[in-house]
């Protein structure tokens, strides 16, 4: 496209992509110098020149070897220039927000694979984008704006109306979900996470609400009444909990291996849930992708049927079988709420964990993950975990503190052979934190890595 036709200039140059990151630049580009909360890409205008960056956006004037349009907001002009590069007109969709501390990944793989039963529906989460018979990676929960309006363009040239989309508190504090409105918005939980972004729990709880303002006129929201603060986020909402005070009541809850049956009562009505998804915090996330999906208009009947025949959602307690004699749970969990819900909800067995903590994110949940898992499990493997430009040893100095009763094993790949190796048939071997990562966070790099990739090698 033609610069003029992106922003207001009296330019006339050819622009074959746009970005924001210096790394992503090649001839013909146009770089948008944004402002984050860590980085300031004006820093960064030289090196996207050097590697053949044809014109530059920011909101300072400079002295540069290539035409620079300075703009009032640098940011919000990005995510113009990004909607119009990528011809998408976002209203041209209809969307369901999911959010929440731990379980948006679970609710809305089965929100979206429900409803695209009936309709094509795309999903957009941290297990990348999928829509017909596509799947397109994605290295952000919710993509950044670039790659928000690239999916959206690509997913726009088919007849997929509907998205999923998981909303993190990143993408809130960056307003990359800027000119979306959503039908509806559905809280899993709030616990403690990403402090090290926003700083402390009031400013990420407040963050979280943010969402609330991008729900349509004549949407609906619906959030865990069990939950204190996603309780205490907003009035007007339908809630969903064990708590007899909830619009929405779960009971009888029976677990059974890979099968979990519970009752709902909903506005008068009573409906018998069977759930292929095991843990008390599964139920939760059924409950909500059944209202999400109800006031998305399915039949209740319709929806029950639906979710006894859901498959698994990869990376989220995602039992591996290769025939072994124990049990291997693959999963994400890498909060404190999630991994105290996945271990608990395995009972009888011994367990054995690997597991570490990701550098550059908030280190005051690196003991409390530590001291619970030492208690927890019998045998404890700590790990790499995205170290990033921290030290692995530091890290998980970290989690252990004054603790003897584990095992350090730095290589990751070293460290799932070692937890195989002495498991039993009367073991739960986990292993958590990266789920379906495809990627090792090394400094600045993300090399590749693959936790599923490795079970599968020391089967082979």
């Amino acid at each position: 496209m033609k610069i003029n036709e992106l922003i207001e200039t009296n330019l006339d140059i050819d622009i074959l992509g746009v970005t924001d990151d210096s790394r992503e630049v090649s001839n013909g580009f146009l770089f948008v110098a944004t402002k984050g909360f860590r980085v300031d890409h004006f820093n960064y205008i030289n090196d996207a020149i050097s590697k053949g960056c044809v014109c530059v956006v920011t909101d300072r004037s400079c002295e540069l070897s290539v035409p620079n349009i300075v703009v009032t907001d640098v940011n919000n002009a990005y995510l113009e220039i990004c909607r119009k590069f990528y011809n998408v007109s976002v209203n041209n969709f209809s969307y369901i927000g999911i959010t929440g501390t731990d379980g948006k990944t679970t609710t809305a793989t089965i929100i979206r694979n429900i409803l695209n039963t009936i309709k094509p529906t795309a999903y957009m989460g941290t297990n990348g984008v999928d829509f017909l018979d596509k799947h397109l990676k994605s290295n952000n929960t919710t993509p950044c704006a670039r790659d928000l309006y690239s999916f959206l363009g690509e997913i726009q040239k088919t007849n997929c109306k509907d998205i999923v989309m998981e909303v993190s508190s990143e993408a809130l504090l960056h307003d990359r979900i800027h000119d979306l409105s959503f039908d509806v918005i559905g809280y899993t939980n709030i616990t403690e996470d990403h402090l090290n972004v926003h700083g402390t729990l009031e400013n990420y709880i407040e963050c979280k609400k943010s969402l609330i303002n991008h729900l349509k006129s004549d949407g609906i929201c619906i959030l865990n009444g069990d939950d204190a603060y996603c309780k205490s986020l907003t009035t007007n909402c339908v809630t969903y909990g064990m708590n007899n005070d909830n619009d929405c009541v779960i009971s009888n809850v029976k677990e059974m291996p890979n099968l979990t049956i519970f009752n709902l009562t909903y506005m008068g009505n009573y409906y018998s849930i069977k759930s292929p998804f095991s843990g008390t915090y599964n139920v939760y996330n059924v409950t909500l992708a059944f209202l999400v999906c109800l006031h998305y208009g399915l039949a209740p009947e319709y929806i029950v049927d639906a979710i006894s025949k859901l498959g698994v959602v990869k990376g989220r307690r995602e039992n591996i079988n290769f025939g072994q004699n124990f049990e291997i749970i693959l999963d994400y969990a890498h909060t404190c709420h999630g991994i105290e819900s996945i271990i608990n909800s395995v009972k009888d067995k011994k367990k054995i964990v690997v597991t570490g903590c990701a550098g550059g994110r908030e280190k005051s949940k690196r003991r409390k993950i530590g001291e619970f898992l030492i208690k927890n499990c019998d045998t404890c493997i700590f790990t790499m975990d995205d170290p990033r430009y921290e030290s692995v040893d530091e890290i998980i100095d970290d989690m252990v503190g004054t603790d003897t009763d584990y095992i350090r094993i730095i290589d990751r790949k070293e460290a799932i052979y070692k937890a195989f190796d002495l498991a039993d048939s009367n073991t739960c071997v986990f292993i958590l934190g990266k789920g379906r990562d495809e990627y090792m966070a090394i400094e600045d790099k993300k090399l590749p890595y693959s936790d599923y990739e490795v079970i599968c090698s020391y089967f082979e």
